[in-house]
């Protein structure tokens, strides 16, 4: 498991009860090993970040993002934290809340793809 910094210990338990529907979606289908039997972790702190899903055994964090991120200044941001996560040996996959909500299958096929190639 990754390190963190403590302090987000409480705010990422904070997420955990307040999570959007796109991740509650998400997580139904993710949690207690249902996918290729690895285990997730829902905003997991890793680093100075707390990330929506982490799977440990592929290495592999899935964010979900609202239309907040489409703006300029919160995608450099997020390519900022892709690549300090990405320093760590992590592979970030992100994919907006309306394709969860509305392609969910097709997210968990790239997902279960992206593990079945990590673990």
């Amino acid at each position: 498991m990754e390190p963190y910094r403590k302090t987000l210990k409480e705010p990422a338990r904070v997420l955990r009860t307040g999570m959007t529907d796109a991740e509650q979606v998400l997580w139904h289908r993710i949690r207690r090993k249902q996918l290729k039997n690895v285990q997730f972790y829902r905003q997991k702190p890793l680093r100075s970040f707390i990330v929506d899903f982490y799977c440990p055994a592929a290495k592999l964090v899935v964010e979900l993002d609202g239309s907040q991120h489409l703006e300029t200044g919160h995608q450099a941001k997020d390519q900022a934290r892709d690549a300090a996560l990405a320093s760590l040996g992590l592979h970030v996959l992100r994919f907006d809340n309306r394709q969860v909500l509305l392609e969910t299958d097709a997210v968990l096929a790239v997902i279960d793809e992206a593990v079945k190639g990590r673990v």
